[in-house]
């Protein structure tokens, strides 16, 4: 074991003091348009008929639950204002609220429509008002919701209040990765909306909801549709030169639900996998509705190989799943990607260098990020965002590293240490599993949800995992990455920087879910002086070294049983400069 790096590593983050840069990718320092993000924010249930509402809002940040008399300035949605791109700077503190307000001009308002007002992610805690009129509550800072406005339209200007609070990581709500204080393994923390708000015109009747399964070994996809009431219905499948359309009367439906359910067969189907990422584009036809989507013929799966070890398969086959850590974070946007282009050289650049697999950590993704990584091909571990009281770092972080075994002995029913005493957060990290998992599912590149994370948070993971495949039969899971095993899952997941790499026996597959998180300071793309990480390289060449060593051994470790493993990590966040990019993604440090 490397005890000096551990041990300073156990230190990094201490200083009071340290000097910090601001930085930008290109994508902001290039943007011809700054009013925000506009393209179609959900690419798996797609209709004509919106508009965004991305731009410039008037906001306040007080200490007062009533609207304020006045504005402190404009905030570009959808950018944090703890984030420069926002043009706020200023981080909102636990106690205090943030007020947004903008009008929407409505000249026409058409018969037998509907008007739904979507957000794709408001964090943590908001309220939201249209005319005056309160439409609800929503609590969790990485899923979407919606509210339905119509009966509070009018022709004209109409007002949207939307006020939020975050006491981040000062309460047990899922958080991630944010910090108030951020420093070493832990950022910045943001709040407000981060995600795509938008409008949306529907029918009366309208599709509420589509699922997709592909079913693999037996040559059909399961198609399921939710509408508001039974109605004739038109599904479309296309793909290459070939289409497939079936015609759905009222008595297809089944009548206890009103949902329709079939299994459709897909002769000679073209299998996804990242080398080939094929879709079949999908539309459904409901009375005035029309939704379109797409979909994937690809299987995960467990299973041996020739010489008894157990694997990770792709489409019924052995597939080596060779990933890198993906924090998701921007210098000038933290949580938001800057642009549609920015998203995808990340998962570019990442297929560029070899991997085929990103694990994206602690964090839920803008709907279109997940939809480039269908059709560039990557797959994708999903982590839930962890929540939980206050970390115990000797516990959860410093004792697992130096003692590893230790943590395989511990249950996690043991609440206290793992700072999951309250119920209702317990409640709270399910409720918002099951929703992650239904926001997903239609993903294709989605192949193993990871439950928690070196314990932070973990709670019952034995139970948690049974809920998860009661949801989702389709994926694969990780029910305990890094330490705190309980024995269960698919996969044995180990987290290993200090020590030599190597694969344990275990019935399950054997991943290595970190690895790596060597540190390169590259001057004039760092945020800070003081850097984090696992192993400090003096130069670029050191960096390169150490990065290729790293993978000739995943590779020689393949052949000794090792089923998939994640290097720390796609770029630079902050202090942690351990990234393949720099943060501003301006410099490959192996290229």
């Amino acid at each position: 074991m490397r005890i000096k790096d551990a041990l300073s590593t156990f230190q990094t983050g201490k200083k009071k003091t340290r000097l910090t840069h601001s930085l930008s990718t290109v994508w902001s320092e290039n943007a011809e348009d700054l009013s925000g993000i506009n393209y179609y924010p959900r690419p798996q249930f797609r209709r004509d008929n919106w508009f965004s509402l991305n731009g410039w809002w008037n906001y306040a940040i007080n200490r007062q639950k009533d609207r304020p008399d006045s504005f402190d300035g404009q905030i570009l949605v959808p950018f944090s204002p703890e984030t420069k791109r926002s043009g706020v700077n200023r981080k909102l503190q636990p106690g205090e609220y943030l007020w947004y307000f903008r009008t929407v001009s409505l000249n026409d308002i058409p018969k037998g429509k509907r008007l739904i007002l979507h957000f794709g992610a408001v964090d943590q805690r908001c309220t939201v008002w249209w005319n005056g009129k309160k439409l609800g509550r929503h609590a969790n800072g990485y899923l979407p919701f919606s509210f339905d406005v119509t009966n509070y339209l009018k022709e004209g200007d109409n007002s949207i209040w939307v006020r939020v609070r975050d006491d981040s990581d000062a309460s047990s709500h899922c958080r991630g990765k944010q910090k108030l204080q951020n420093g070493g393994m832990f950022y910045t923390a943001q709040s407000g909306i981060w995600q795509t708000v938008w409008l949306e015109w529907t029918p009366e009747n309208k599709i509420e909801n589509l699922k997709i399964t592909p079913l693999y070994d037996e040559g059909t996809v399961r198609i399921e549709v939710e509408l508001t009431t039974p109605a004739p219905m038109e599904i479309q499948m296309l793909w290459e030169r070939d289409s497939y359309c079936h015609y759905v009367d009222e008595n297809d439906f089944l009548l206890e639900t009103g949902n329709f359910s079939r299994d459709f067969p897909l002769p000679d189907f073209h299998p996804w996998t990242p080398e080939d990422p094929f879709l079949y584009d999908i539309r459904i036809v409901a009375g005035e509705d029309t939704v379109d989507s797409y979909f994937a013929m690809r299987k995960f799966s467990v299973d041996m190989d020739s010489s008894g070890y157990p694997r990770l398969c792709l489409n019924n086959e052995v597939y080596f799943q060779n990933g890198v850590l993906d924090q998701g974070y921007w210098p000038e946007s933290l949580y938001t990607p800057p642009s549609d282009d920015a998203m995808i050289f990340d998962i570019s650049k990442m297929k560029k260098l070899g991997f085929n697999m990103i694990r994206k950590h602690l964090k839920i993704e803008p709907l279109r990020w997940y939809y480039h990584c269908d059709r560039l091909g990557m797959i994708v571990w999903q982590d839930m965002v962890n929540g939980g009281g206050h970390i115990n770092m000797p516990f959860l972080c410093y004792l697992p590293t130096l003692f590893p075994s230790v943590t395989r002995r511990v249950k996690d029913s043991a609440y206290w240490l793992f700072s999951r005493r309250d119920k209702r957060g317990r409640e709270e990290w399910l409720h918002a599993a099951e929703q992650t998992v239904k926001l997903l599912y239609n993903c294709p590149c989605i192949g193993l949800w990871v439950l928690f994370n070196e314990g932070w948070g973990q709670f019952d993971a034995l139970k948690a995992e049974k809920l998860v495949r009661h949801w989702d039969e389709t994926r694969l899971i990780d029910h305990a990455s890094g330490w705190f095993d309980q024995k269960g899952g698919d996969v044995c997941s180990i987290h290993n920087y200090f020590r030599r790499l190597k694969v344990v026996r275990d019935s399950r597959p054997v991943v290595l879910s970190e690895y790596g998180g060597a540190v390169y300071h590259v001057e004039g793309h760092s945020y800070s002086d003081q850097t984090y990480g696992y192993h400090q390289c003096r130069s670029e060449k050191e960096y390169k070294k150490i990065f290729w060593e790293f993978q000739h051994t995943i590779e020689k470790l393949r052949d000794r049983g090792l089923a998939a493993a994640v290097y720390t990590q796609l770029s630079d966040v902050e202090e942690e400069a351990n990234g393949i990019f720099t943060w501003d993604r301006k410099v490959c440090k192996v290229e």
